[in-house]
């Protein structure tokens, strides 16, 4: 059975955290916590999604481990913040040029990733 990076691959992946960070640096309940480097952002976000999605360690072979809790310690995520996080998200997802049940089946990845990341 192939993993979700082998079914979706790296040109809908880009098209994915393109989508999601348009959506994310508009939407006035998470847009403060992307003040950086939006470029770097990104490139973390597609190396870390690809191993995530069942693809390459990019994201470990690069930045080691993600230890994902640990990193957003410095931002304050509150419980809105995770659900704005996941809006974009599931908006960026349907925008796919994949089947719906696979966008569901992708979504579902995020929910529990999100929560784990509350920490105000």
């Amino acid at each position: 059975m192939q993993t979700i990076y082998e079914r979706l691959g790296d040109d809908n992946l880009n098209k994915l955290v393109d989508s999601f960070y348009n959506k994310v640096l508009v939407d006035d309940r998470i847009k403060d916590l992307f003040q950086t480097d939006i470029v770097e952002v990104k490139s973390k976000q597609f190396m870390f999604l690809t191993q995530f999605f069942g693809g390459p360690p990019r994201y470990t072979e690069v930045h080691g481990h993600p230890k994902l809790r640990m990193k957003h310690i410095p931002h304050k995520v509150t419980l809105d913040g995770a659900g704005a996080w996941l809006e974009c998200m599931a908006e960026a997802i349907s925008e796919l040029p994949i089947d719906e049940s696979f966008q569901e089946e992708i979504f579902q990845r995020f929910p529990h990733a999100a929560r784990h990341m509350v920490n105000s």
